[in-house]
C-alpha cells in the first residue's frame, strides 16, 4: 500500500515540492554559512519525494544551535516551504482520493517550518539511530 500511495503521491504533487526544496536548497548553499540550510532543504526533499514508509522523530541530542538554525531556516525558506504544503494539501483534500496525500502533505508542514533537531526514519524501525 505504500508504494501505491508513494506513487501517487509522486505524480500528483511529490516530483514539485520536491523541485521547490530543490531549488531552496541550492539557494541557500550559495554561501558557506548557507550550506547547512541548504542540506537540510536536501534531506526534507528526498522524504517529501517518498513520504509513505517514513517518519519525522525528534532527535533529543539537539540543543541551542537547533533553535537557532530553526529560527533562520522559518525567515529564509521553511515559510514558503510550508505554505506550498497547504496549498497542495488543501488542493489534493478536494477529492476522495487525495485526502490521504493531503494529510501527509499536512503532516510535512512542521519539518517544512523547523527542519533541525528532527531526523527522518522509516516506519518499520522508528528508534533506530543512522
Amino acid at each position: 500500500m505504500k508504494t501505491i500511495l508513494n506513487v501517487i503521491w509522486l505524480v500528483l504533487c511529490g516530483f514539485w515540492m520536491f523541485l521547490g526544496y530543490l531549488a531552496a536548497g541550492l539557494l541557500l548553499c550559495i554561501t558557506i554559512i548557507g550550506i547547512p540550510f541548504g542540506v537540510a532543504a536536501f534531506r526534507i526533499g528526498v522524504y517529501a519525494l517518498w513520504p509513505f514508509g517514513h517518519m519525522v522523530v525528534d532527535r533529543h541530542d539537539s540543543g541551542g544551535a537547533s533553535f537557532v538554525g530553526n529560527v533562520l531556516w522559518l525567515i529564509l525558506a521553511g515559510w514558503w516551504l510550508a505554505l506550498g504544503h497547504i496549498v497542495t494539501g488543501i488542493a489534493l483534500a478536494v477529492t476522495i482520493i487525495g485526502i490521504p496525500l493531503a494529510v501527509a502533505n499536512f503532516k510535512l508542514i512542521p519539518v517544512s517550518l523547523m527542519p533541525f533537531g528532527k531526523e527522518i526514519v522509516d516506519t518499520d524501525r522508528p528508534f533506530a539511530t543512522r
